[in-house]
């Protein structure tokens, strides 16, 4: 009786174990970042380890070359070495975090400029981080496409940090400055400065003694 009360247990405990296990991987998250060679992505990619990334999450670090006009494929090589590079410097900032797995992927972009798009719907991703700035592939795609958030299948947290002030304090806030088609996403800003006080038109006076000077001197004149 002992021995098979003792089986029962090992193999209520096994089963224990293999939901656990099983639980553990549903929950595990593949969260694309888009690595880009500009301070919005990696402020972008800093956020997201401090705010969203879980543990057991993968972290997956995407970089998009241009397409290449030339029919050389040294050059082709060379963008994509140079995406691998900036991708590695990506990696590095996830390294500071513990139990972060990261993965990479470098890809050239496609003529119909959705090669991103492709990306996360392969991968699966459930979440992409994107850093928003002037020339981000979002407003692009927003010109041409309408509802660019059903092409992703997946939620979109877009990045916005403005220019740092030191001169106003920094507050957070949540909005879009944009009128593009951006009701699906989830645009998230760090740290906005409180716009400076508007400047108060004045005249400059005239020295009112200058005004005394000259009006005694024309009476003596006279």
């Amino acid at each position: 009786m002992e021995y098979f009360s003792m089986l029962k247990l090992k193999i209520e405990k096994l089963f224990l174990w293999q939901r656990r296990e099983k639980r553990e991987r549903m929950d595990v998250r593949n969260i694309a970042v888009v690595v880009e060679d500009v301070d919005a992505a990696r402020t972008a990619l800093q956020w997201a380890l401090d705010n969203i990334i879980r543990y057991g999450d993968i972290i997956t670090l995407l970089h998009v070359y241009p397409l290449s006009r030339s029919k050389s494929k040294s050059k082709a090589r060379l963008l994509r070495l140079r995406g691998f590079q900036l991708a590695l410097s990506f990696q590095d900032i996830c390294n500071n975090f513990s139990n972060t797995k990261v993965e990479i992927v470098v890809t050239e972009e496609n003529k119909e400029g959705m090669k991103i798009v492709a990306a996360v719907r392969e991968i699966g991703a459930s979440m992409l981080v994107v850093g928003l700035h002037d020339q981000s592939f979002l407003y692009s795609l927003a010109m041409v496409h309408s509802n660019i958030a059903n092409y992703f299948n997946c939620r979109i947290l877009a990045i916005n940090q403005p220019p740092e002030s030191p001169l106003s304090p920094m507050v957070g806030v949540q909005g879009s400055s944009t009128n593009m088609d951006f009701s699906q996403i989830d645009i998230s800003g760090l740290q906005v400065p409180e716009p400076p006080p508007p400047k108060v038109k004045y005249r400059i006076c005239p020295d009112p003694t200058a005004i005394i000077c000259r009006l005694r001197r024309s009476r003596r004149r006279r």
